[in-house]
């Protein structure tokens, strides 16, 4: 539905987009997530058509859209600044794509839409107030629902939750993910959030640098990231990566105190970026340097698997669980335990720690501005 193909873009010296390639399926819920200077807004103001690429190609339903304005693409786009009229009330913010001369929507018709849009949203009481009376989240809510009450192809949605606090975050993600499945329109979103990314994409995209890394749905990402900075993107605690070596055994850590079984036929992956497999990859010799990762929630206190003993360095109660910090070592990992596995535990009590050998994660050894990339089994 939405495809940007060879798109280059650049500010001066600055490249913000470098020969991005993208594909965002009909009816698609699809997140992009990335840093701040990565290209996600730029990306978006592409597809709306409000910045004209260097170079490559944007099209909308297979159409190319080099010299359609941005009018006429048939996309609403939700800023992160909100751009709502501040002399208006909500309802006439809600009103104005609505009495636009594109649509020129019916009154009674259009009040039944903003009348859904602001339920939905919870905004109904708030209709008749003016936009310099409205809190950020409110402001937020409001330029949201001026986004999805307008007939639209796609919806671009650049950062929209970013100003609430955390509790609405979290409901307004619940709201978001109900839109999505009840009006089925295609949808690209831009967040730094990994926690949205994993809550409301169909499929995610991650970009750095004005290129896509990696994309795939959840599981994919979660369970096969392509290097160590999208392993370090999802998932809180963030991964453990232990530094080490390759043995005829499987992995020893840089100490010596660590040492892991490896899935036999570990291989690095083809020198492509985005990846893709163009040749057999190499085996992984022995004495390779390399790094182990460990979700935190795959270490376990108790349970099956494969024995590690350390030390607790410190405990953090999170709600129902426990983030226990373990020193093997020279090294220190985390982990997310049920509170009655933790409970008792004190910094230097000896701790016995398992971890499945499946749940193991192998990467090349990091090296400057260069994250290392997974090690396929």
């Amino acid at each position: 539905m939405i495809g940007l193909r060879g798109v280059r873009k650049t500010y001066g010296k600055v490249t913000a987009l470098d020969d991005l390639e993208l594909d965002v399926r009909e009816g698609e819920f699809f997140c992009l997530l990335g840093p701040s200077g990565a290209g996600k807004t730029t990306t978006l103001k592409t597809v709306a058509g409000l910045e004209l690429p260097d170079s490559g190609t944007v099209e909308i339903d297979g159409t190319d859209m080099r010299g359609v304005e941005p009018y006429d693409r048939g996309v609403a786009m939700c800023f992160e600044s909100y751009a709502l009229y501040p002399h208006r009330s909500v309802y006439d913010n809600l009103a104005s794509p609505l009495r636009s001369p594109r649509y020129r929507v019916p009154p009674e018709r259009a009040r039944e839409r903003i009348g859904e849009v602001a339920e939905l949203l919870g905004i109904s009481g708030l209709l008749d107030r003016p936009i310099s009376q409205l809190s950020n989240g409110q402001r937020q809510r409001t330029a949201l629902g001026r986004v999805l009450v307008r007939p639209a192809r796609a919806f671009l949605l650049d950062e929209p939750l970013s100003h609430l606090d955390a509790k609405l975050r979290q409901q307004m993600r619940a709201e978001l993910k109900a839109i999505g499945a009840v009006r089925r329109t295609t949808t690209l979103y831009v967040t730094h959030d990994s926690v949205e990314a994993l809550a409301l994409g169909d499929r995610i995209g991650v970009i750095r640098d004005g290129r896509i890394v990696q994309t795939g749905t959840r599981e994919e990402i979660w369970y096969q990231p392509y290097d160590t900075e999208v392993a370090r993107a999802f998932g809180r605690p963030r991964i453990n990566l232990l530094p080490g070596t390759v043995t005829g055994g499987g992995f020893r850590s840089v100490d010596g105190k660590v040492e892991l079984p490896l899935p036999a036929g570990a291989a690095l992956p083809a020198q492509t970026n985005p990846p893709a497999q163009t040749s057999p990859p190499a085996r992984v010799k022995e004495g390779t340097d390399v790094l182990v990762g460990i979700r935190p929630r795959d270490l376990a206190l108790r349970g099956p698997g494969h024995d590690l003993t350390g030390t607790v360095y410190v405990s953090e109660v999170l709600g129902r669980s426990v983030e226990v910090t373990v020193r093997l070592g020279e090294q220190h990992v985390s982990l997310v335990a049920p509170r009655a596995d933790a409970a008792g535990l004190r910094p230097d009590d000896p701790v016995r720690v398992t971890v499945r050998p499946e749940s193991l994660l192998l990467f090349e050894a990091d090296r400057p501005q260069c994250p290392g990339r997974r090690i396929t089994p």
